[in-house]
């Protein structure tokens, strides 16, 4: 067990360390000179200048400038963003918990309806409703979230009118910033009338969530549908028919367990797809997540904040991925490799 976690250790810390070296030399490969991109200075001075090789310096060789770098990412000082001229350290920790917040949303209602579907079809496989179902997944994975996110805007914002078009809350309620998760800085602030502050947070998080979970919802129909065919066609489910045991024990006893084992951890990297489409899905919602922050950036061409949030966004990603696959060889290290199933 320890043997694993620290090559899982050496793992991550390679990876980070690869990714920092690609964000370093990000501000090399925008275009413009190197300086300009990290001050937002157009044609400094010789005084500021020679302040500005000072503070980046650039007067070091190009490992040392990387080292230099490294030191500011561990102690926090992350630059300033050139548009705003706010740290980008508070930038990342403001936007970074509501792109959270939104995915982890959407995964759970992605596990809701389509782990129940996929069983359905898996128990009703080759027959109308398996069909039906499967018809009804290719659509949802074919769908291009944006043009989804666009469609429910259309009809149910603008021509209904049951749900908010954009933003997080409504601007009638101000809540004190906390954790940075909406419902939870509700229900730790001191606000009157909470109930009806968190049924408009809820309003305002249903299209979005249904925007980016669709692609995943299909996803895990799909998964669980031919772990539960591949299951019920074992020989240990054959052997529990010719003992004559009904159909639902063995399904509820056998079948369900045995078929969810290996596709959770499938189900559980899904998350970082849910973190890209929301990053796309936040700027049609004007959602302040660290996705609209970064196209926002783009558009001003803050050069800063580009590296620092595609830095903070992979690290999420690759934490993420990297814990989840170690929880699962620590809980089963029979296992040498995390099993796939086919879609």
């Amino acid at each position: 067990m320890l043997k694993v976690i620290l090559r899982f250790f050496n793992l991550v810390v390679l990876t980070l360390l690869a990714l920092s070296f690609f964000s370093f030399i990000l501000i090399y490969l925008f275009p413009g000179d190197p300086l300009t991109n990290l001050s937002g200075i157009a044609n400094p001075n010789p005084q500021q200048l020679e302040i500005l090789n000072q503070t980046y310096h650039r007067d070091s060789a190009f490992l040392i400038q990387y080292w230099y770098y490294l030191i500011d990412l561990f102690s926090g000082n992350w630059g300033l963003s050139v548009s705003s001229g706010l740290s980008l350290a508070d930038e990342v920790a403001r936007t970074l918990p509501a792109s959270i917040e939104l995915s982890t949303y959407a995964l759970i209602l992605s596990f809701i309806i389509g782990l129940p579907l996929g069983f359905l079809a898996g128990l009703r496989h080759h027959k109308t409703t398996d069909y039906a179902l499967l018809s009804a997944s290719v659509l949802g994975y074919s769908i291009p979230v944006f043009w989804l996110a666009m469609l429910l805007i259309l009809g149910f914002s603008l021509q209904l009118g049951w749900f908010p078009l954009s933003g997080r809350i409504s601007l009638l309620y101000e809540v004190p910033r906390i954790s940075g998760f909406m419902f939870l800085d509700i229900i730790w602030s001191d606000i009157d009338n909470k109930s009806e502050v968190i049924l408009d947070a809820f309003r305002h998080l249903i299209l979005p969530t249904l925007s980016i979970a669709a692609f995943t919802t299909t996803v895990t129909l799909r998964i669980m549908r031919r772990s539960i065919i591949e299951t019920l066609n074992s020989e240990y489910i054959q052997a529990a028919v010719a003992r004559g045991l009904t159909s639902r024990q063995i399904i509820m006893k056998h079948a369900l367990k045995n078929a969810l084992m290996p596709i959770l951890p499938i189900l559980a990297m899904q998350f970082t797809t849910l973190l890209t489409n929301a990053m796309i899905v936040e700027v049609i919602f004007s959602w302040p997540g660290i996705g609209n922050w970064l196209i926002q950036a783009i558009y001003q061409r803050d050069y800063p904040a580009i590296r620092v949030g595609m830095l903070a966004v992979s690290t999420l990603v690759v934490m993420f991925t990297m814990t989840i696959d170690l929880l699962l060889r620590l809980i089963d290290p029979k296992k040498s490799k995390v099993e796939r199933v086919a879609i």
